[in-house]
């Protein structure tokens, strides 16, 4: 199980590297309209690096249910 990561400021999603936008994409609850936007970013740099792969997801890996 993997906790749930602290909320990123706007210039931490710019620097990340494509494992810690993974986390963030997968892992981050929105509730705030900043929040959204922040993870709207997340996602948009995210899937300019190839979005999801077999390799990352393992890497990672999920949320407990």
């Amino acid at each position: 199980m993997t906790a749930q990561p602290d909320f990123p400021a706007m210039e931490q999603v710019e620097k990340a590297d494509k494992e810690q936008l993974a986390r963030w994409y997968r892992f981050l609850l929105r509730t705030t309209d900043e929040q959204r936007k922040t993870l709207r970013r997340v996602a948009q740099r995210f899937k300019e690096m190839g979005g999801m792969t077999p390799e990352s997801s393992k890497k990672i890996g999920h949320a407990a249910r």
